[in-house]
């Protein structure tokens, strides 16, 4: 397994819908790649982070202040 074949499997190996032998080559890989070791537990911990605190309701006026400073950051004035 390379690096970006371990990348590609990612989503599934957190959502738990990696097949048992791609399972064992995913952390065959991780136990040898300090990089991608060092992705899975930035990631991990990246999703506790989000997980284990609560969601902030911004009040409506904020929300969309800040939409629309996103959209048009990100693509430009809307017409």
């Amino acid at each position: 397994m390379t690096c970006t074949d371990f990348l590609s499997q990612l989503t599934d190996f957190f959502d738990g819908a990696v097949e048992p032998q791609l399972l064992a080559e995913v952390e065959k890989h991780i136990a040898e790649c300090k990089h991608c070791e060092v992705v899975l537990d930035s990631t991990t911990k990246t999703i506790n982070i989000y997980r284990d605190h609560e969601i902030y309701d911004f009040p409506p006026d904020l929300r969309q202040r800040m939409h629309t400073a996103i959209m048009t950051k990100c693509c430009g004035p809307r017409s």
